[in-house]
């Protein structure tokens, strides 16, 4: 199970909250500037012709901002959104009553896309080229196909690992956008609107600690603003200032580069228990006690952007930047040949 503080993981009451802090404009949506442009301008073109969006894929590491596109897609467009999960599709029924349910231009927002089925996938190829649904009613000598027309919608597909879903499916998105991770300004900006919207008194200096501190990601920003705001009002005077901010990370134990507790024990166990590696990614998620898709999904992409971390074709190494870190020294080959 990933971080609780560090990762995606929310209580209901959490969940509300981080639907007030959305930007619902782009206007207030700060970062992928090229990608905002691009969408900016598919939407006017849209409305200008009075049609409904081509289907969009919209890829990325967890909690840069899939979700809170789609809804700003949708409100531009006057749409109405539905929203589910790939894995919540179990069978092609699920899916019939939800495309059917759509009005004229409406969106249909599908998470973890890249998680759909494959049969289920078989039924969206007509569904968003030719907006048909070809259904099966009644089982053997009896079993026959209908075609039910389908109004023009709009499907946006959000994936964290868009190499997983097949060709057919790729090729009937007209629009493929990518989301990188925040630099520490755009995510200092992000903070200091998040704070006045909740209206927590934070400094400039304060909010781009916290941001330093967010590996890029949005969504961990305001789970950190969260708890420092926390720390601010029980041992502070509310107010966020660099130093309280430096301490109340200090306790959560994400240190100067954003690296939590999991973070490091990930390497350290890469370089004392697999010798720097290579290790494949189950071996390594059992020494660690996480889940091998946790991992992969979660931790690494951080820890390979950051240079720690290493994939190569014969396992996960540790690069010399994470040896630094920890302040360990590499292993001679004749230790190596030990472990």
């Amino acid at each position: 199970m990933a971080d609780r503080l560090v990762s995606d993981v929310l209580t209901k009451p959490d969940v509300a909250l981080e639907q007030t802090l959305r930007p619902s404009a782009f206007q207030d949506f700060t970062g992928q500037a090229k990608v905002k442009e691009r969408l900016e301008i598919a939407v006017e073109a849209a409305r200008r012709r009075n049609e409904a969006l081509d289907h969009i894929l919209i890829s990325g590491p967890p909690g840069l901002g899939k979700t809170t596109i789609a809804n700003i897609l949708a409100k531009a467009m006057g749409a109405g959104l539905k929203t589910t999960s790939g894995p919540t599709i179990e069978k092609a029924a699920d899916l019939a009553g939800l495309l059917t349910n759509l009005e004229e231009g409406d969106v249909l927002f599908i998470d973890e896309i890249h998680r759909l089925q494959k049969t289920i996938e078989e039924y969206l190829y007509p569904a968003m080229e030719d907006f048909k649904l070809d259904i099966i009613i009644d089982q053997g000598p009896n079993a026959r196909s209908v075609r039910l027309n389908l109004p023009r919608f709009t499907l946006i597909g959000a994936t964290t690992r868009s190499g997983l879903l097949s060709a057919p499916l790729l090729t009937r998105f007209g629009i493929r956008e990518r989301l990188d991770y925040y630099d520490a300004a755009q995510i200092q900006t992000i903070l200091l609107r998040a704070a006045r919207l909740l209206r927590v008194s934070i400094e400039s200096d304060g909010a781009m600690e916290i941001a330093r501190r967010s590996r890029g990601t949005p969504r961990i920003a305001g789970n950190l603003l969260r708890r420092v705001r926390d720390f601010a009002e029980v041992r502070g005077d509310g107010r966020i200032t660099a130093a309280l901010a430096d301490k109340a990370l200090a306790i959560l134990e994400i240190d100067e580069n954003g690296l939590d507790e999991m973070d490091k024990r990930i390497l350290e166990t890469l370089i004392v228990k697999f010798g720097g590696g290579p290790a494949g990614l189950n071996s390594l998620a059992v020494a660690v006690g996480e889940e091998p898709d946790t991992l992969e999904e979660v931790y690494e992409p951080y820890l390979i952007m950051e240079g720690y971390l290493n994939r190569t074709p014969q396992g996960r190494t540790a690069s010399e930047r994470s040896y630094k870190k920890l302040g360990l020294k590499p292993l001679t080959p004749a230790q190596s040949r030990l472990i």
